[in-house]
């Protein structure tokens, strides 16, 4: 069962037993623009208890505020009980709710009108209480109500109304643009969980120029990230950025991001000049150009500090951090030594870092020779050559007489070494090097 099944059989259970039962949200905007939504949800006016009893399968994930997530059969859906909200003090979650017998008093303390629209799936008629289909056919997000105060009760939609205007290409609505201007410096009071996640869904549903551009815009870069605001003006030597400053370079290459592209590749893509503003040096003569001494290394740190404040998993943040380190090694492939470059393209996840650096050179000067060259070096080079099965391990080392310690180490590295490059073929062979380097 997929979701969309699983939500009509909901709503059809719901009415079935007395109740109003409404797909909403995200879903019947998707449907009205002839996209496939990607989940969905319903409106009930079922009470939180009365859902659960009707739906065995059935968690609370929210019950307090209305909702109760519904599962079955690997599908889910969010129910929620239509409901006014009374005052949201740390504003994310009301103070308390009361529910409603009406669908329009629901609908009047969502976000945007656009999200507004509720479809009745016996009827197929879609009600309209706050103009969303209008907003829809205009091209335009607009917050429903007063824009300060549905900003202010959950300040996440400062960037949601962002994220809406970019991947639809719409225009923000003039009241709620000056209202997203007013509260922007507010931004950060919202968990750095769920602003990583929201800004992870700018970066990769398809238009994220267009969504850092906005950000731009309505002045929530800075203060959401502001080592990404400070590449603006940052000039670049035009021989290898004909594109102009690190700002140019950095949305150039966010433009190329597919949707649904990875979330580390994004992020890779985002940070990995994030260190030249702090090591800008202009040029200091004739003859000389401007100079980025060092911003990979401190690009690199920059990131996890940025990862580390996201709330990014042990995991993500080693490979966006491994991304922005290792970004500038491609211009030196060809002259790599073929132990160095099978040790490179081994780095964990390396279609990320091969497709960064793509997208680094078509967003620059567009000489794609390295990435050409690590192409054929795949396409030439046997999986087991790149990953070779070791000839020697730590016992046999030990069997030599060697006394484990940090020289094991080195030394199987350099047994590692000169087989990636063809000077050792077999164990023999290992074990006669290892005797005639390392074996007193």
């Amino acid at each position: 069962m997929n979701a969309k099944e699983l939500a009509l059989r909901i709503c059809r259970t719901l009415t079935e037993n007395g109740h109003q039962a409404y797909l909403v949200g995200g879903c019947v905007r998707d449907t009205e623009l002839g996209r496939v939504p990607a989940d969905y949800d319903v409106a009930t006016d079922a009470t939180p208890d009365r859902v659960q009893k009707l739906f065995q399968g059935s968690v609370d994930v929210g019950a307090k505020f209305g909702v109760i997530l519904v599962v079955e059969d690997g599908a889910q859906v969010e129910v929620a009980t239509f409901r006014s909200d009374v005052g949201y003090s740390d504003g994310r979650h009301p103070d308390h709710v009361v529910y409603s017998r009406t669908p329009e008093e629901d609908v009047r303390r969502r976000d945007f009108t656009i999200n507004g629209l509720l479809l009745d799936p016996q009827t197929g008629k879609i009600l309209d209480f706050v103009g969303g289909r209008d907003d829809l056919k205009a091209g335009i997000v607009r917050a429903i109500g007063e824009p300060e105060r549905r900003f202010n009760e959950d300040k996440l939609r400062l960037v949601r109304a962002v994220r809406f205007a970019a991947r639809f290409d719409y225009q923000i609505e003039a009241a709620t643009l000056a209202a997203i201007r007013k509260l922007a410096p507010l931004v950060r009071q919202v968990s750095a969980e769920r602003l990583r996640d929201e800004l992870t869904r700018l970066l990769t549903e398809g238009a994220a120029r267009r969504a850092f551009e906005l950000l731009d815009e309505t002045g929530l870069l800075s203060p959401l990230l502001p080592d990404i605001a400070r590449m603006k003006g940052v000039e670049q030597p035009p021989q290898f950025h004909p594109e102009g400053d690190v700002w140019i370079h950095t949305r150039l290459m966010l433009e190329q991001l597919a949707a649904g592209c990875s979330p580390t590749l994004a992020w890779g893509v985002l940070l990995h000049d994030v260190g030249k503003p702090p090591t800008f040096k202009p040029p200091s003569g004739p003859g000389d150009r401007i100079r980025f001494d060092h911003h990979v290394e401190i690009g690199a740190a920059m990131a996890k500090e940025i990862c580390r404040e996201l709330r990014f998993s042990n995991e993500d943040t080693e490979q966006i951090e491994s991304l922005v380190a290792n970004h500038l090694r491609f211009k030196d492939v060809a002259q790599m030594k073929a132990s160095t470059l099978k040790r490179f393209v081994r780095l964990p996840r390396f279609e990320e870092h091969l497709e960064l650096h793509r997208l680094d050179c078509l967003s620059s000067h567009r000489h794609l020779d390295a990435y050409e060259f690590v192409q054929r070096f795949f396409a030439e080079t046997p999986p087991d050559e790149v990953h070779p099965a070791r000839l020697v391990t730590g016992e046999d080392l030990k069997q030599l007489g060697l006394v484990p310690g940090p020289q094991f180490k080195e030394i199987l590295r350099a047994v590692e070494d000169a087989q990636l490059e063809g000077r050792l073929t077999g164990r023999e062979d290992a074990l006669a090097f290892v005797r005639c380097n390392y074996v007193p």
